[in-house]
């Protein structure tokens, strides 16, 4: 069987975390989101929001990262490792705010091939604000439309998981591996 690198979007609170907790609970090998691990060392150097203050900075530190977990999953002795995020998050965010980048972050995204892509849409009812995620509502709603625009653009064909409990949201991950 060929290795499955799949990968979780979906903008800001919209459950991937908790899916990727549960899919570990379950015995899964999953890697986490990087983005909350770059921020809180950012902090500790006194840099209170990098992604504001430094965008191109905080990209270029989840594009190594993204790499280095896309170059890890392959080396896993599992069949299947699921990433919280993939390397074309970075150019959709990049877009979201309007800013431009360097061409070898295309190269990362066309260099860098998933299997398999499932997005999680824009859920209101379970939308919270917290200390490392400054999207108000709208914002998540602009920043899943750039996440589809980008993975589009990649060639990726978007499996979008259903709105449901988070172990029915793990069933239809798991039935369409």
């Amino acid at each position: 069987m060929q290795k499955e690198i799949v990968v979780i979007i979906g903008g800001p609170g919209t459950g991937k975390t908790t899916i990727i907790d549960q899919l570990v609970a379950k015995g899964h090998c999953c890697y986490p989101e990087i983005s909350r691990e770059v921020i809180l060392e950012a902090k500790k150097q006194g840099i209170e929001q990098l992604f504001l203050e430094n965008p191109l900075l905080f990209s270029e530190l989840l594009l190594e990262g993204r790499k280095k977990q896309f170059n890890n999953a392959q080396k896993e002795p599992h069949d299947v490792v699921f990433l919280d995020r993939g390397i074309p998050d970075v150019l959709a965010y990049m877009h979201y705010i309007g800013d431009s980048y360097p061409a070898f972050f295309d190269a990362a995204c066309r260099e860098n091939k998933y299997t398999k892509i499932f997005i999680l849409p824009p859920w209101e009812d379970i939308y919270i604000a917290d200390n490392e995620r400054y999207e108000n509502y709208e914002q998540a709603k602009l920043i899943y439309n750039h996440l589809v625009e980008t993975y589009e653009k990649y060639g990726y064909t978007l499996i979008e998981v259903p709105k449901d409990t988070v172990d029915n949201r793990i069933l239809f991950i798991l039935g369409h591996l």
